[in-house]
């Protein structure tokens, strides 16, 4: 069962309708008791990086969140809070992922914020995007970037430059795409998370 962490920067509306479509059973995180109604926890975000770490931290929960052990996936500015710094906001973050939250340069020929589908190039064996084509398309929807780090990430993209699409170490997972808005292989790869 997957427990949603509620702190006030996620949209929760459509990524609840996708697991609710996928038959997914869930509930919400409120506080720290909370976390040990699930076997994983999804950290949802939309906005500013900084502000959504300032909303995370007055909840008081960031403890709680570095501790955890079980399967726990970053969506969006979700992901983005599990790296240790954003240019947005110039903002210290949760550093569970030690990579940096970048700003997308002004490049002709280029907009700002990143909106639409793009492919996204997985590495081949984690659980993670299993039975999802090495060049699926995902939905994106952002003005800052993960940088590449080859330690550190899934799967990559390129918009303007190559960037982490996904990141990964131990028990963290991160999608900077909203698997929840990308059709087939979004669910997919909620269905895999689901599993994990």
């Amino acid at each position: 069962m997957i427990g949603i962490v509620r702190y006030g920067a996620g949209n929760i509306f459509s990524l609840t309708s996708a697991l609710d479509r996928l038959g997914i059973t869930y509930g919400m995180i409120n506080n720290e008791a909370d976390f040990e109604q699930f076997d994983r926890y999804i950290i949802p975000g939309v906005g500013h990086a900084g502000a959504a770490m300032a909303k995370l931290e007055n909840t008081g929960l960031v403890p709680k969140i570095k501790a955890l052990n079980k399967p726990t996936l970053g969506i969006c500015v979700g992901m983005q809070l599990l790296t240790a710094h954003s240019e947005e906001g110039d903002a210290d973050l949760l550093n569970i992922i030690p990579v940096k939250t970048l700003k997308f340069k002004d490049e002709p020929g280029f907009k700002v914020p990143h909106t639409g589908w793009n492919n996204v190039y997985p590495q081949a064996g984690n659980p993670l995007f299993e039975n999802i084509p090495a060049d699926a398309h995902f939905y994106f929807v952002h003005s800052y970037y993960i940088e590449y780090d080859g330690a550190y990430t899934l799967a990559s993209t390129n918009y303007i430059n190559n960037f982490s699409a996904s990141i990964w170490h131990n028990n963290f997972f991160g999608v900077q795409f909203h698997p929840e808005k990308s059709g087939e292989y979004g669910e997919t790869l909620l269905k895999n998370f689901s599993k994990l």
